[in-house]
């Protein structure tokens, strides 16, 4: 019943609530209390009260509780008016002891910090390519993506639509320790601008000239066509060979390795897609959520991905 105690209920809900809940729990009693005989004895022939409820000619005796049911059922109105006088649950009344789930994480948090800050630090001190490889510190930092990151690239840190793969070459923006961090420390925001200016015969070859570049099958004709709309619109970003540039966060399209590719869509029909409609990617920031030593470690696991192979 916690989750009904509010400081900013009005007194009407306030009383409400009070109301309902007290008067739930006495009308319960009550009930139960009006229905307990305990006179129900055989008459002069021995027959006993019934309900009045039959089947198969079996009827049904009324008779009282178990004294040890009705003793119990008690105690546990005892108890729930004791909890209702400790703990919040009688509207804005917050219980004399004073809790509040927010305070119980809290101090739950400080204690973690506590605990685990100085073995974090300690981690922070070792080179992430040595972090990796220390058996230890990678099931905490495991434990600690699992937590924050596999949402996104998934609990075999093998991506999704939209979202890299972390256990491949392919990277974006760099797979090297100073690249993981800067990510994880800044995040990134990732731009593609839609090119549906350029017209649907550009896009068209534009598209057969990407599939050239990862040795995809393609029409040669119209992507010798594409070739020119690419070194004008697309090289700066992409490089004219197409390996794309990390400090931008352009793709390599060389690779066949493609990002926004959805289950059961072809690699033309994502590259059109792309073309048109552009694609704008953002990784937050993780250090304000995880604190500056997990990130260390993160960075490390990431990093350890490409040792398991």
């Amino acid at each position: 019943m916690n989750y009904l105690w509010n400081d900013s209920l009005s007194s009407f809900w306030s009383a409400w609530v009070i109301v309902i809940t007290l008067g739930s729990i006495g009308f319960a009693f009550w009930l139960l209390y009006a229905n307990r005989r305990t006179d129900k004895t055989p008459d002069a022939e021995g027959n006993v009260e019934t309900t009045g409820h039959a089947a198969d000619g079996i009827e049904e005796y009324d008779n009282p509780l178990p004294r040890w049911w009705f003793q119990l059922y008690v105690a546990t109105v005892v108890f729930a008016l004791g909890y209702l006088v400790l703990y919040p649950g009688l509207g804005n009344f917050a219980g004399v002891l004073g809790w509040t789930q927010e305070g119980q994480w809290e101090e739950e948090v400080a204690e973690a910090e506590e605990r685990f800050t100085p073995i974090f630090a300690q981690y922070e001190e070792i080179p992430v390519p040595d972090l990796a490889e220390d058996q230890e510190a990678m099931r905490v930092a495991e434990r600690i993506y699992l937590n924050n990151c596999a949402v996104c690239h998934g609990s075999n840190a093998r991506g999704g639509y939209g979202f890299p793969d972390l256990t491949d070459e392919d990277w974006l923006y760099g797979g090297e320790p100073e690249a993981l961090l800067a990510t994880l420390h800044q995040g990134r925001n990732g731009l593609m601008p839609s090119w549906q200016q350029l017209g649907e015969n550009n896009i068209e070859n534009l598209t057969q000239h990407v599939l050239a570049l990862s040795d995809l099958e393609h029409e040669a004709e119209r992507a010798e066509q594409g070739a020119a709309v690419y070194a004008s619109v697309c090289a700066a970003c992409h490089m004219p060979d197409g390996t794309g540039n990390q400090a931008l966060g352009a793709p390599n399209l060389t690779n066949d390795t493609w990002l926004y590719q959805a289950p059961g869509q072809s690699v033309a029909d994502s590259v059109r897609q792309t073309l048109r409609n552009g694609r704008n990617g953002h990784m937050p920031a993780q250090a304000a959520y995880i604190g500056e030593e997990r990130v260390h470690l993160v960075a490390a696991y990431v990093y350890s991905l490409r040792l398991q192979d």
